[in-house]
């Protein structure tokens, strides 16, 4: 179907700057809404590939390459394709000789090997425009971390600045055999959704509880009690994760505090189901307050809110096929949903197109058959966001690399042009 074959055979020499440049921005890591030295390197490289360029959102940059006659945006589709490039408040134990060189920061989720893989493809199709027909648009987003990066490019005018796309890409590197991609239609990332609950007491002497609503007695009810959410109230062989990571009440051992916080978070794949546990979880607060005696309502602050990362079925089967034919079926799986989250969705859902979005194996591949084959892959191998998250860059780098040009070009060759998009 695609041109593969004219693009990719220059991928290896383009990797020697890829990798320096990997190690470049894993050194100078920049948390969310703060990538000016990472956008100001991306700016610059896409220009110099002939790509028209623009800011939005702060510290997200555009690359726009209309390539072919006819229309303004280039005879054929629109492709749009997405990395994210902040890193996160971490602090790097990975002992690489290009570290983070900035404390308690640091790339634990690969954002670095995204925006590079990107680039790279973006120099490949540049170069060889004569393999393909179309418009692709490079977007590199900040922000990812705190949901804040798509949010903030759409608010700025995405969908007036950037032709609207047939379709729309993301990958992201994971914890599995370097070497292979996972792909899989439907729901892929769950959307994920933080809330700050604040419940109110009396506050007392320690001696004088009878004194006292204590709101800490309060906060344990509920934690109790959110556990049965998921247990009792949801289906069986349906996902929901609701989680309780902090309460935070008091300053003293002998002194009752007036308040509580606590702090949930809630992972689902199911819209209606999402909604139905924020209910039930408002409605098991409400109730122990009211049976606790509180004084006042308690408050709910939705927070870092990730939307759900559904892949389009038609658009997955094609971009697999294009992966499958060029890596071989033994390097293309059927992926499991992952219960992580992330806001790519709300680019194409802004922009009114179809997406699938895949993932990437970043781990050595004689490290993980051994640690598969002795059943100790969670103990051995670091997962995203830990400190020792470390990809690979061989072969890592060129398979991401790799596939954003296959998955382009199953949208933008010269025969792609003459069916329909999905």
């Amino acid at each position: 179907m695609s041109n593969a074959s004219e693009v990719l055979p220059k991928l290896d020499s383009e990797l020697e700057w890829q990798r320096a440049l990997y190690k470049d921005l894993h050194r100078h890591p920049e948390l969310s809404m703060e990538e000016h030295r990472t956008a100001g390197i991306v700016e610059r490289r896409l220009r110099e590939f002939g790509y028209d360029v623009q800011r939005l959102g702060g510290t997200g940059v555009v690359g726009i390459l209309a390539n072919g006659s006819g229309s303004a945006n280039g005879s054929g589709s629109t492709v749009l394709a997405r990395a994210d490039i902040d890193a996160l408040p971490v602090t790097e134990a990975t002992g690489l000789e290009y570290a983070s060189t900035v404390d308690g920061v640091m790339h634990a989720c690969g954002h670095d090997m995204h925006a590079v893989a990107l680039l790279g493809a973006a120099k490949l199709l540049a170069d060889h425009r004569d393999a393909w027909s179309g418009t692709y648009a490079a977007v590199f987003q900040p922000g990812e971390e705190t949901a804040a990066g798509a949010r903030a490019m759409i608010a700025d005018g995405l969908a007036a600045k950037v032709p609207k796309p047939d379709v729309a890409f993301a990958q992201h590197v994971m914890p599995q055999e370097a070497g292979t991609i996972g792909t899989t239609p439907g729901p892929v990332l769950s959307a994920g959704d933080s809330l700050k609950i604040t419940v109110h007491g009396q506050g007392a002497h320690g001696s004088m509880p009878h004194l006292s609503i204590d709101p800490v007695v309060l906060a344990a009810s509920i934690v109790t009690r959110l556990q049965a959410i998921v247990s009792r109230e949801v289906q069986p062989g349906q996902f929901a994760v609701v989680t309780v990571g902090a309460i935070n009440a008091g300053t003293k051992s002998n002194i009752i505090p007036d308040s509580a916080e606590l702090l949930l978070n809630l992972r689902t794949y199911d819209p209606d189901l999402r909604k139905r546990v924020m209910a039930s979880i408002e409605r098991i607060v409400r109730g122990e307050c009211a049976a606790a005696g509180s004084p006042r309502d308690p408050q709910f602050d939705y927070y870092d809110q990730f939307p759900l990362t559904s892949n389009d079925p038609a658009v997955t089967e094609r971009v697999t096929a294009a992966f499958t034919g060029h890596f071989g079926e033994h390097a293309v799986f059927r992926v499991a949903p992952v219960t992580a989250s992330e806001d790519f969705s709300e680019l194409p859902d802004a922009l009114g197109c179809p997406y699938t979005y895949w993932t990437v194996g970043s781990v050595n591949p004689e490290r993980y058959r051994k640690a598969v084959a002795s059943g100790t892959v969670l103990q051995d191998i670091p997962a995203n966001h830990s400190p020792a998250f470390a990809p690979v860059i061989d072969p890592t780098l060129g398979i991401a690399t790799s596939a954003h040009v296959l998955a382009a070009l199953a949208y933008l060759s010269k025969q792609a042009t003459n069916e329909v998009a999905p």
